[in-house]
């Protein structure tokens, strides 16, 4: 029993390293695991936040010091594991094979509750691990200063002994474009595809943002400050839209589809800034300046200032991937243009103007309206009301429902005028 107790401290010893080797590996796992957009958030967060992101600005440096650390916390741990198996094998009862089992068991401890373990829980909720570990790593690092030189130069040499050939894999090779250009060549369907993303594409550059985006009656804002029990359903664009303190208009937005550890309350506090543009801008211009300026959402705003609906990243790649690019089909989850017989068609009023001319197959007149619920309302000069007619080109157009201001459900028939009077 003496000899059993005398290991206590160094049992003791081997958790506290357990619990540092644990420390640096789930720091690792948090900071490398950041996401760009969350790494844009905590640069005007917290101070721990803030001294998260200082960290990562020099991931060289970081990493080197944490394997450091634990390349030294694991020799001490297995040393001190040495000499308790040799203390238990001296020991008559256990004898050597108490020795083996303890041996295998230090293992399996370190790898589970120093590795798998903390690294998993930073996977699932690196912000706020990074938070939490980023003032005591960034004094870890801190003392391992002195013995950068030394480390970078055993990296330099043994990278030019071990791997004197050694050469980072790029993004993208010339053989691989050069494969997918060969096997589109013998793919039609491959070569059909391509060709209607590179028309959509240079579409684009002739639609207005007004043509894309989702009106301001099929999105929810919220005025800050946000809290979980204000956001009782999931919002219909997918985005936490956080208006201005002392106005409606939005500033903010937070992507709720990769949002794991929200906080109870100040949920604004993990937004990040839109983009604004005038309603006569061009998708293509609005995906370019999303791209450049790493912004999700943009905000239409009309020649008063006044936001008129927002265009988020997931319509401008829909408009780009999808076969027959349909945003009314996108808001109301279903196909907003159904026939039903020959030459009648019901039609969502919201339903873009160039979709319902390639649908038709018809030409249809000019106008400054973009969408067909905009035409009867400009050819009625009112409301539109049930049982309302127009006629506009070769589309005789009746309302059958207003379910509120926007949403409108339309007969449209086909043809020209002499035909509806026979």
């Amino acid at each position: 029993m003496n000899e059993l107790a005398a290991l206590t401290p160094w049992l003791v010893a081997m958790v506290v390293l357990m619990a540092f080797s644990g420390f640096f590996s789930a720091s690792e796992a948090a900071l490398f695991y950041l996401r760009p957009q969350q790494l844009r958030g905590m640069e005007g967060g917290s101070a721990a936040e803030r001294a998260a992101t200082e960290l990562l600005k020099q991931p060289d440096r970081l990493l080197s010091a944490i394997l450091f650390w634990n390349l030294l916390i694991n020799v001490v741990y297995f040393s001190i594991s040495s000499i308790c198996s040799i203390r238990i094998e001296r020991i008559g009862m256990l004898g050597q094979t108490g020795a083996i089992v303890f041996a295998v068991a230090s293992l399996l401890a370190i790898i589970f509750f120093s590795e798998m373990l903390p690294k998993s829980m930073a996977v699932l909720k690196p912000r706020s691990v990074a938070k939490l570990l980023s003032v005591p790593l960034a004094i870890a690092v801190r003392l391992v200063d002195p013995l950068m030189p030394m480390l970078q130069s055993v990296y330099i040499v043994s990278r030019r002994i071990i791997w004197p050939g050694f050469k980072e894999e790029a993004w993208l090779e010339l053989e691989d474009v050069q494969r997918v250009i060969a096997h589109s060549g013998s793919d039609p369907a491959l070569i059909k595809q391509e060709q209607s993303v590179l028309q959509n594409i240079v579409d684009m550059s002739d639609i207005r943002v007004d043509e894309f985006m989702r009106p301001r009656t099929q999105f929810v804002t919220y005025c800050p400050p946000v809290t979980l029990e204000d956001l009782q359903h999931l919002p219909p664009s997918g985005y936490i839209l956080v208006t201005e303190p002392d106005s409606a208009e939005i500033a903010k937005a937070i992507r709720l589809d990769n949002q794991f550890d929200l906080p109870e309350t100040s949920v604004d506090r993990h937004a990040q800034p839109v983009l604004y543009l005038p309603w006569c801008s061009t998708a293509a211009d609005a995906f370019e300046k999303m791209s450049h300026r790493q912004r999700e959402v943009t905000v239409v705003v009309n020649e008063f200032g006044d936001t008129i609906g927002i265009l988020t990243i997931e319509d401008v790649l829909d408009a780009v991937f999808s076969k027959y690019p349909s945003r009314s089909k996108r808001l109301l989850e279903g196909d907003p243009v159904q026939q039903i017989e020959d030459n009648v068609w019901h039609v969502a009023g919201m339903v873009n103007l160039r979709r319902l001319e390639k649908t038709l197959d018809v030409e249809l007149p000019e106008t400054s309206c973009v969408t067909l619920g905009g035409v009867v309302h400009e050819a009625l000069q009112k409301l539109a009301e049930p049982d309302d007619h127009c006629r506009w080109g070769a589309l005789a157009i009746k309302v059958l429902e207003t379910e509120g201001r926007a949403n409108l459900l339309l007969e449209v028939r086909v043809g020209s005028e002499e035909e509806d009077d026979e």
